[in-house]
């Protein structure tokens, strides 16, 4: 498992039963799979707020430019995704796999588009923590793709992750600007 942010002895074992519980990916030898950690200094309700907007990724994922959903948000709607130049792609069809409002999971899978993401799928679960006295996010995303001709499982790891850990850098930036107007008060001692 790679780890971005800040992690402590108290929330490793929550993240490993969430992981096991919520992000269970099967590859097969041609794919590779990841999962990554965030935690962000604002509450789930806030967070989950922005992730589970299928129908506007761009309110905090910064290489899209812009969203078209074709049909109701429910499970097995499709949405045509712009991305912004600089990646080696400019179109990217998704489909929406799971929306939990209750659970905060959402997951969907890419079934187009000119990249070379084939099979991709990915997970991402928000749970929450107490960070410095203050309601704060758990944030674990994971992912499996097939590993394109010509790239090493390494490469396509590496290249997926950094997307994501932008994706979730991002997210994090918004949700705790938000949070801060919010004015979200700091949890009594329990």
């Amino acid at each position: 498992m790679n780890a971005i942010g800040t992690m402590n002895i108290a929330a490793a074992i929550p993240e490993s039963e969430y992981i096991r519980r919520h992000h269970r990916h099967e590859p097969k030898e041609n794919q590779c799979s990841s999962t990554l950690v965030k935690h962000i200094k604002a509450p789930v309700h806030l967070v989950w707020s922005l992730v589970r907007r299928f129908d506007q990724p761009q309110k905090y994922k910064p290489f899209i430019s812009r969203c078209v959903v074709k049909g109701n948000l429910e499970i097995g709607t499709v949405r045509e995704v712009d991305v912004k130049s600089g990646l080696p792609a400019t179109k990217s069809t998704e489909r929406l796999e799971l929306l939990d409002d209750n659970d905060h999971i959402l997951s969907i899978r890419i079934v187009g588009g000119d990249h070379r993401l084939k099979n991709y799928s990915s997970i991402i679960s928000l749970h929450p923590e107490t960070i410095d006295g203050r309601p704060g996010t758990l944030v674990i995303e994971s992912f499996v793709v097939d590993i394109p001709e010509g790239n090493t499982k390494e490469e396509t790891c590496y290249f997926v992750e950094a997307l994501i850990k932008c994706n979730l850098k991002s997210l994090a930036d918004v949700s705790e600007r938000l949070a801060v107007q919010d004015r979200t008060e700091p949890i009594g001692n329990v």
